[in-house]
């Protein structure tokens, strides 16, 4: 591609880049591990086309994606971050996302944004198993990729051996476009593999274009044949093969074109190479000519806010409004953000349009319909916001204003409202109960987290009635950190982590009798109820069952409901520490009752006292939910998944093959050995591990166990 002339640069400093038409656009998204390089890859493709005056660093908390707080002090990316620029004319939307598994959320909203995506990998570090699953998850849906080796100037650097390693991993189609041109360290430039040019940045960055020496040409040879045999085999022009076979040369226009096309269809995979002030324009000219504009992209499904699915919708400006929001953000001062990928229609400043949110309820985030009214419109570049005045199908700006749409919400017309399907979200697995260190924070605590909830959707809020504790279902430690620091320093709000309370449950150990008496006669009104109550235990899940066998009227007939109501009263409340009693038969067999002091309240107390009464007699055990694990793990972390799941009292019901190189392993394990599971699974898997669970039954709770629970409640 690097046939084509490199002085397409435009500066864009200041001005906001703006495109009218979607084959002016392209969508792309960064996508690789946390220290891969994507920031600095984005800040070198912003100066090259100058649309910042110098690339700022990391280390240094001055990059355009990386302006949060939290970003500038960790000194990585938590946040999905755009950043417009234009090179020979076409806007391209680059998104920054965050290579750190526990803000997946981020990452997977910039892969619904995007048409294509660019693997940023590096030439010290190589690939992680977090990346190869994007990788794989990218190919079933065929998007469009490229890779990029960055930190070529760096003295580990070792782009032969990570070349390797991505063709290894990252399967068939995967060959160089350039050959990095490396001196002491220092890259001096390209060698381009279809043009057989040497692009030299070595006098002070500016890119001139020369023979390569002798010295290169065995190393080219081998390498170009590699991507040339490549590109043929995409190529709709079956006698291409034969006549390069044959030694016949092809044209050079031929190839180019071919890999365009085969690029733009996800069938083949282009590497390129990054260093020091070397490998932008080469990277910008692949985007632009080889990434599918948003028209050539497939558009998500589609449906009518009863489910009915909406054909005919396609990537017109001219079409029907549907967009959606990737990405929400709230500010103090600024109010709320949504950064919104426009799929159809056009979008404009004060247009009046209906915001649909469904099937995220579990999630903390409730359907809902509304119309609302679009504030100003913006190109964001880190912190600023540059106003536009529109954005067409395929484009992606900020809107101001929408106090109720959410990450995940449609934009539609008024008049025809429409809901997009929903992208997958990985579930959030790691529990963490918190509450307000003082009052006045209690008072804003519920707004703050509600903005919370709004802007991320990996974010589960649950208020727990039984165990009366707050707790916020995360993706990870990191995850975590970073929403309590929000709290604190973007919304003023104060907490403390405390110890998850994890539901328990009660229930009778043996068969017993008792009575439950409850006479008061001491003038007046008096109380007087008197029940004699036979309790056994249930098979697990058995739940609770009431028996009446009083004969001769000794309990009157409209006393029988008042005892239950009272024996119900006392299992919500427990009989040994606290928890809810379960798996119970209570049976009323005998009583007495007064003429004038009997009353549904005294025989409501009567049978409270008779079911603590039972409690005293036989023993009563606590039990605890057990849940059903699916893990899923590469083949190699089986055998240590497994030894820690029995370490957990769990049992392993089985394993069975998923696919290639991985295995899904099936346990039940008490839940109060997962509550922290994300975290150990990660660790344990090198980050490439996933599990589902799902509540299964209750089961005692071993004895010592439970005596140190019980003791703890008391």
């Amino acid at each position: 591609m690097a046939d084509k002339n490199a002085g397409g640069a435009m500066g864009a400093a200041g001005r906001a880049p703006a495109a009218d038409k979607a084959d002016a656009i392209r969508n792309v998204v960064l996508v690789g591990h946390s220290g891969a390089g994507k920031t600095t890859l984005v800040e070198q493709l912003l100066a090259a086309t100058g649309t910042i005056q110098r690339a700022g660093r990391v280390e240094d908390g001055n990059t355009v994606s990386d302006f949060d707080e939290v970003e500038v002090r960790q000194q990585r990316s938590v946040n999905l971050t755009p950043a417009p620029l234009t090179f020979n004319g076409i806007k391209i939307n680059l998104l920054d996302t965050p290579g750190y598994a526990d803000f997946v959320g981020d990452l997977r909203a910039g892969l619904r944004a995007a048409d294509a995506a660019l693997f940023v990998v590096s030439a010290t570090d190589g690939i992680d198993g977090l990346t190869q699953m994007l990788w794989e998850e990218c190919a079933q849906v065929r998007m469009p990729r490229a890779v990029v080796i960055t930190k070529l100037d760096h003295q580990r650097a070792d782009f032969d051996g990570v070349l390797a390693t991505c063709q290894e991993v990252f399967g068939d189609g995967v060959a160089p476009l350039y050959l990095p041109v490396i001196t002491n360290g220092n890259v001096n430039g390209l060698i381009g593999l279809l043009t057989q040019k040497f692009y030299n940045y070595a006098g002070g960055g500016t890119r001139t274009e020369k023979e390569p020496g002798a010295e290169y040409e065995t190393r080219i040879e081998e390498h170009r044949g590699v991507l040339i045999e490549g590109i043929i085999q995409e190529s709709e022009d079956e006698s291409l093969m034969e006549r390069y076979l044959e030694g016949e040369p092809i044209d050079i226009k031929v190839l180019v074109q071919d890999l365009e096309k085969a690029v733009c269809e996800g069938d083949f995979h282009p590497v390129l190479c990054t260093g020091l002030g070397v490998g932008a324009i080469e990277l910008l000219e692949l985007v632009t000519q080889g990434f599918p504009a948003p028209h050539e992209h497939p558009m998500p499904e589609i449906t009518t806010l009863d489910g009915k699915p909406v054909a005919n919708i396609a990537c017109d400006p001219d079409g029907p409004l549907v967009a959606e929001v990737v990405k929400t953000t709230s500010d103090p001062y600024v109010g709320r953000i949504s950064l919104v990928r426009v799929f159809s229609g056009t979008l404009r400043p004060d247009m009046t349009v209906h915001v649909s949110g469904h099937g995220l309820a579990e999630r903390g985030h409730e359907d809902h319909d509304v119309d609302e009214r679009v504030g100003a419109l913006s190109c964001p570049l880190g912190k600023q916001q540059r106003q536009t005045a529109k954005g067409v199908a395929g484009d992606i700006v900020a809107v101001a204003k929408l106090s109720r749409a959410e990450t995940g919400d449609t934009l539609s017309e008024v008049e025809r409202p429409l809901l997009m399907t929903a992208w997958d979200m990985p579930e959030p697995l790691l529990p963490v109960a918190i509450r307000a260190k003082s009052k006045a924070d209690e008072d804003k605590l519920g707004q703050a987290l509600g903005r919370l909830v709004a802007e991320d959707p990996t974010l589960r809020l649950e208020n727990n009635a039984e165990t009366r504790q707050l707790v916020l279902w995360c993706m990870g430690e990191a995850h975590t950190d970073v929403l309590l620091d929000r709290l604190a320093k973007r919304h003023g709000v104060e907490v403390e982590r405390i110890g998850l309370r994890v539901p328990l449950r009660e229930t009778f150990g043996g068969r017993t009798q008792a009575m439950g008496r409850n006479v008061k006669q001491t003038g007046g009104h008096g109380q007087y109820a008197i029940c004699h109550l036979e309790v056994e235990p249930l098979p697990s899940g058995g739940g609770f069952e009431f028996v009446d066998k009083i004969v001769g009227g000794v309990v009157p007939r409209q006393f029988i409901p008042s005892v239950e109501k009272g024996v119900r009263a006392q299992m919500d409340r427990g009989v040994r520490a606290g928890y809810p009693v379960v798996d119970v038969r209570v049976t009323l067999y005998d009583g007495k009752a007064h003429s004038v002091d009997s009353s549904d309240m005294a025989f409501q107390i009567a049978g409270q006292l008779a079911l603590k009464e039972a409690a005293s007699k036989v023993p009563t055990l606590l039990l605890e939910p057990v849940d059903e694990l699916s893990v899923l793990v590469s083949d190699e972390h089986v055998g240590a998944v497994m030894s820690d799941l029995s370490s957990r009292r769990g049992r392993v019901l089985g394993t069975e093959p998923v696919g290639r190189g991985r295995t899904l392993v099936k346990a039940e394990v008490p839940q109060l050995e997962v509550t922290r599971y994300a975290i150990d699974l990660r660790s344990m898997s090198h980050g490439t591990g996933t599990f589902q669970r799902a509540f299964l039954r209750y089961e005692p709770l071993p004895p010592h166990l439970a005596d140190k629970l019980a003791a703890e409640s008391g």
